[in-house]
């Protein structure tokens, strides 16, 4: 570990559950990926794009509880803007998706 950050700087991050009610290809991605929609209850409903493809059906993500940092700027991939970042674990070049547990409620912080 190199760098170390303060509590306070880790709270800037905003991390939030959500559900994914949308799951499409995306073709014109430079690595295969799927384009995201994920419902963050009284936060909204964001896009995101996510290069897991290998590990994960567009049918087992649907209705997939997912954690995802909302407070970056959004981010155009290729024709898509991306509106937040679904995080997960990374396994040489496989993402495993972090989620709850159990079900919560979509917009649900995260600390």
């Amino acid at each position: 570990m190199d760098k170390i950050v303060s509590f306070k700087d880790f709270t800037k991050v905003d991390l939030r559950v959500g559900t994914i009610i949308e799951v499409l290809d995306f073709p014109k991605a430079r690595n295969p990926a799927y384009q995201l929609t994920i419902d963050f209850g009284a936060f909204g409903i964001k896009k995101s794009s996510a290069q897991i493809t290998e590990r994960y059906t567009k049918e087992e993500l649907l209705q997939k509880q997912v954690v995802a940092v909302l407070n970056f700027p959004k981010k155009q991939i290729a024709n898509f803007i991306s509106e937040c970042l679904v995080v997960g674990a990374v396994e040489g070049k496989d993402v495993i998706l972090l989620h709850p547990e159990q079900c919560i409620e979509n917009g649900a912080s995260v600390i």
